[in-house]
């Protein structure tokens, strides 16, 4: 080689010089753009969903704790979110609606035009009742729709979104694909224009996709899958009915742009892979777990995947219903088995009209009205409640005690006892008949005395008389006493 040809022109120099300083420019631009980014504070997540279609908690789930607190109207949590290679964490916002459609008026202060870039949405639905899974999810998609025309969003900020969406779409590569070009999974849309995204624009989408494209990142949720086992076992479901459900929920997610997990926090079931996948949409985090449909109750199909094609390798197992049938009429709510057996309720009637009714039952039964006390010239009152039998013959000015009596047990001795007393004239003490005298005594056992021998019998015959007295006292009431008590 001639030493001429070694010699470079001072125009090469400079090309060579231009070409390292454009090299180290763009590392520098790099470096600046991605390698020293913090985590934003400003991503948040809204879930949407019925009562009792476990909101709070998944919410619970993806912030790692064990007991859940259910609140109302509006509640609003955080996510710690850490990045182990930059060292760096952050909180991420979660904003739960109440399923109650009067609480819609909240949603302003959850997603609003300041927010709308930076929220995602999670639509949440519960397998525990299936036969609403896709009324509630339009439900949901058009109080979403409705807000967002109602906020005062910037067209050219709303259709970029939209155009992000799109983007997002076509740029899905299954994991592995990037690393291998020529792998038959990876679209052929991707090689056309090496990144020029006017060309992805020009891209037609597949057939039934983001037709609703609210501009937003959008994940249902299907909650309770282990109840499934339960629909089987006692419902009756069949993987017809399964298949039915789930094409139906993909053709959804398929016109909003939607990625679906099917989760169960009681059996840990797609929690951690949600986890992942949200902070994958929300702060790029490396995602590399393919799409999931083998097991029927953790199915996961990220955003971008699916297609109408892989959703009608369901059609095979549907023999007693098509796939464009109407939902409600093949996804029946099924009749409550158990009878609920309500007391009959009882009005309560007016008093007197019972006791009325009472009196006439009575009468027309033939009752014999209740006794009363006969006693000639007694002060007793004929209000003593208890039956007591006295039979004997009828005196003069005594207790008729051929009568029944209504009075408690071992009065009748007593009644008799004073009836004697009303009919003797009042004696001065020491006299005959005064009381405590042997004539006294006498009355009260019924005998007249003649002779010293009989006072004495007499007097014996009283205390014992007074000792009957004291000792009845404690008989039940209602208990026959013989006239010889008397």
């Amino acid at each position: 080689m001639s030493p001429t040809s070694e010699v470079m022109s001072p125009e090469g120099k400079l090309d060579e010089n231009a070409e390292k300083e454009n090299l180290w420019s763009s590392i520098l631009n790099d470096v600046q753009n991605h390698g020293n980014q913090k985590l934003p504070s400003c991503k948040q997540v809204l879930v949407l969903g019925d009562n009792e279609s476990g909101k709070t908690t998944l919410v619970a789930k993806l912030q790692g704790v064990e007991d859940p607190k259910k609140g109302s109207g509006l509640e609003y949590a955080y996510i710690d979110v850490r990045d182990d290679y930059r060292d760096d964490h952050t909180r991420l916002s979660v904003w739960v609606l109440d399923g109650d459609q009067g609480h819609a008026d909240l949603l302003p202060f959850a997603l609003s035009a300041e927010s709308f870039e930076h929220t995602l949405v999670i639509l949440t639905v519960t397998m525990t009742a299936p036969w609403a899974i896709l009324e509630q999810l339009q439900h949901w998609a058009s109080v979403l729709a409705d807000h967002l025309d109602k906020l005062k969003l910037d067209i050219d900020l709303r259709q970029a979104r939209r155009q992000h969406i799109v983007k997002m779409w076509h740029d899905y590569m299954e994991p592995g694909d990037e690393l291998d070009p020529s792998s038959p999974m990876k679209r052929s849309s991707r090689n056309l224009g090496d990144g020029d995204e006017d060309n992805e624009e020009s891209i037609p989408l597949p057939e039934a996709t983001l037709t609703n494209n609210l501009g937003l990142d959008i994940v249902v949720v299907v909650t309770k899958t282990d109840y499934m086992q339960v629909l089987e076992k006692v419902e009756d479901y069949r993987d017809e009915q399964l298949d039915f459900m789930q094409q139906w929920i993909r053709r959804f997610c398929l016109q909003y742009g939607a990625a679906l997990f099917y989760t169960s926090a009681k059996e840990d079931k797609n929690c951690d892979l949600l986890y992942k996948y949200l902070t994958h949409r929300i702060y790029g985090f490396p995602f590399r777990t393919p799409a999931l449909v083998v097991e029927k109750d953790a199915v996961f199909i990220p955003a971008g995947w699916d297609n109408m094609k892989k959703i009608s390798i369901l059609y095979e197992s549907m023999t007693s219903c098509k796939p464009d049938d109407y939902y409600g009429d093949f996804i029946m709510q099924q009749v409550t088995r158990k009878t609920i057996s309500r007391e009959p309720e009882i009005t309560v009637e007016e008093e007197q009209s019972f006791l009325v009714k009472q009196q006439q039952l009575l009468l027309s039964a033939g009752a014999a009205p209740p006794p009363m006390i006969r006693v000639s010239d007694s002060p007793l009152r004929a209000g003593a409640a208890s039956k007591v039998n006295y039979r004997g013959q009828n005196m003069p000015g005594k207790l008729d005690c051929s009568k029944t009596v209504n009075t408690p047990g071992g009065e009748g001795v007593l009644a008799n006892f004073f009836n004697s007393l009303l009919n003797k004239k009042p004696a001065s003490p020491g006299t005959p008949g005064a009381v405590g005298s042997p004539k006294m005594a006498a009355a009260a056992t019924g005998a007249t005395p003649d002779t010293e021998k009989e006072k004495e019998a007499m007097r014996s015959g009283a205390a014992a008389a007074l000792d009957r007295l004291s000792s009845r006292a404690v008989k039940p009431s209602g208990v026959d006493f013989d006239a010889s008590d008397c």
